[in-house]
């Protein structure tokens, strides 16, 4: 209750004083207590003094199960609870006080007071006047008046909220919500109210507050737990969607909505999860196919559509997919242009299908929404090396190869090529000699990619046989462009790896 409103330290430090002026105003008043009674009260008093409250309050319940008709005891126990936070509990115990003695008038004005807070006007109306026609203390007959005035003002403050609810003005009415709140802080209905008007405002935030607050407020809120479900389902929250489901079917297991909408909600935590795990075992073809289960388990929320077709794109990206990555991804662009993640998944399937310009820009554009991003800074790196390096010698390219060629792919377009264009094949010198040229491309290109560690710098956006890309180091592990001299007498049908000795230029 403490974010409510109450200040229980601030209570308890008045508690002392009021159990004095208590005992002064009644003292001498025969409640029929006998001697046991007379003892767990005393106690109780003591206790509650020195702010155990919990120690209090079990003598207060012995004080009422020996003496039911003590109306000191109810009202003493009706203190501590008060103390405790549990107007709840202690709510019955005052009615007890005012049933057994109506002009117990600090009771009904408690009582009252309670009443108010939990928005229970009439009821509330109806204690105050009382209050005032049974000989009141001077403050509590100005307390009284003071809370009918208040009680008048809540009524007809109410009336004119549900009249703009009904009219669909939902700003006006949440305002007014807010005031009447402040008083009957406790009123369930007013605060499921103020909720459906945040969720009309598309304010689901607040909305969810609100109604969390009434599952507390009143122990068997099913429907609040419910409607705090399908919010945060609509918001795309699975697992807090459903962690609210289960609070809703803990208090009754047979709610025919909790138990339909949990059967909805775990079937699809349940896969996105599994498709998540699949992604996370780099299992990407599985995992698109969970999520295309996804989109088919939940057509209706737009959230979870968009969110599966990211997860595609993503998925598409990674398995090296490019055309189908760059549609997919593109098509959730439509709708979420500066989606970061995406664009980098679009970016990584332009440079897959080698289109740098694009990719460039891709990275460019989720630079300018997350600077910070270090997978961004590299990734547009690397695309910027690739462009540059596009406008050069692309050794995939020369083989006719993509860049996700497996090795064997790469030495058959090898041979197909070096069989072509070997020089022995050409008289004329013109074309012996481009057929050299080419000869050369077409073998260092063949070394660089089958060559892990080459093919990852090319890849990366160097070239490992271009001088200008060998700074420092042992002279021994660069790799020069060569001359056709170098590769006369090499078989390039032989399946062994280029280990060429040659000379620096």
């Amino acid at each position: 209750m403490e974010s409510l409103g109450f200040n229980y330290n601030k209570i308890l430090s008045y508690i002392p004083f009021v159990l004095v002026l208590l005992d002064l105003q009644y003292e001498g008043v025969q409640c029929g207590k006998n001697g046991e009674v007379e003892n767990h009260l005393e106690l109780g008093k003591k206790l509650l003094a020195a702010g155990q409250l919990a120690d209090a309050l079990s003598h207060f319940h012995a004080a009422v199960d020996e003496d039911p008709k003590n109306y000191m005891a109810y009202y003493r126990r009706a203190t501590v609870y008060l103390a405790m936070g549990k107007s709840k509990s202690a709510l019955p115990d005052l009615s007890s006080v005012v049933e057994l003695k109506p002009d117990f008038t600090s009771a009904r004005l408690q009582r009252g007071n309670l009443l108010l807070k939990q928005g229970k006007l009439d009821e509330a109306e109806e204690d105050f006047k009382k209050v005032l026609k049974s000989s009141p203390s001077a403050k509590e007959e100005a307390d009284a008046r003071t809370q009918l005035i208040k009680c008048d003002q809540m009524q007809r403050l109410l009336v004119q909220t549900h009249r703009e609810f009904n009219n669909e003005d939902y700003k006006t009415a949440t305002a007014q919500l807010d005031t009447l709140l402040e008083t009957c802080v406790w009123d369930v209905t007013l605060r499921e109210l103020r909720a459906e008007c945040y969720i009309q405002l598309g304010e689901l935030g607040k909305a969810i507050s609100d109604l969390k607050a009434a599952t507390k407020l009143k122990n068997d809120n099913t429907a609040a737990f419910y409607k705090i479900s399908t919010i945060y389902y609509k918001l795309g929250d699975h697992e807090m969607s459903l962690n609210e489901i289960r609070e809703c079917l803990k208090l009754d297991p047979d709610h025919k909505q909790c138990f339909s909408h949990y059967k909805q909600v775990k079937k699809l935590n349940k896969q996105i999860m599994s498709a998540e795990e699949l992604i996370g075992e780099e299992k990407y073809t599985d995992a698109i196919s969970k999520y295309e289960s996804v989109m088919k388990t939940e057509p209706n929320v737009p959230y979870y559509t968009m969110q599966a077709k990211e997860r595609v794109c993503h998925c598409l990206s990674k398995n090296q997919q490019a055309h189908e990555a760059i549609e997919t991804c593109t098509e959730v662009l439509k709708s979420d242009p500066h989606n970061v993640n995406v664009l980098k998944d679009r970016a990584e399937a332009y440079l897959l299908d080698e289109q740098y310009h694009e990719a460039v820009r891709d990275y460019e554009t989720a630079q300018e929404h997350n600077e910070s991003d270090p997978q961004v800074k590299e990734g547009l790196e690397r695309a910027q090396r690739l462009l540059k390096q596009s406008q050069k010698r692309d050794y995939y390219k020369i083989l006719g190869v993509k860049r996700n060629a497996q090795k064997k792919e790469i030495i058959k377009a090898y041979r197909k090529q070096a069989q072509q264009w070997h020089p022995d094949n050409f008289q004329d010198e013109e074309e012996k000699k481009k057929a050299e040229q080419k000869f050369i491309d077409i073998a260092s290109a063949k070394e660089v990619l089958t060559d892990p560690e080459m093919r990852r710098k090319f890849d990366e956006g160097q070239d490992p046989l271009d001088p200008e890309n060998q700074q420092g180091g042992d002279n021994g592990g660069h790799h020069f462009h060569r001359g056709w001299n170098s590769w006369q007498g090499f078989n390039p049908f032989g399946s062994g790896s280029f280990n060429f000795k040659f000379q620096h230029n």
